[in-house]
């Protein structure tokens, strides 16, 4: 053992420290998760969970934040 061997290109920085540095420019999303909700469930309901998603083709995420929205609607006055 000699000597770290370095391996060409892993995490390579680009040659332009402009593009490096700057992040894209991405257009502000409209509906932007802030809050992030944590439950305990038991093992076979996450299963449940899981599989429901999958064979709805979306994530877990996106079934439970679609069936909060449809069980808590935003009405009007409810803004904290």
């Amino acid at each position: 053992m000699t000597g770290r061997r370095t391996f060409p290109g892993f995490a390579s920085r680009p040659a332009d420290p402009e593009r490096w540095v700057k992040a894209p420019d991405k257009p502000a999303a409209a509906n932007r998760f802030t809050a992030r909700l944590t439950i305990d469930v038991t093992p076979a309901l996450r299963a449940r969970l899981k599989v429901a998603a999958f064979q709805r083709g979306i994530t877990v995420a996106d079934m439970l934040r679609a069936l909060l929205a449809r069980e808590f609607p935003d009405t009007a006055g409810d803004v904290p």
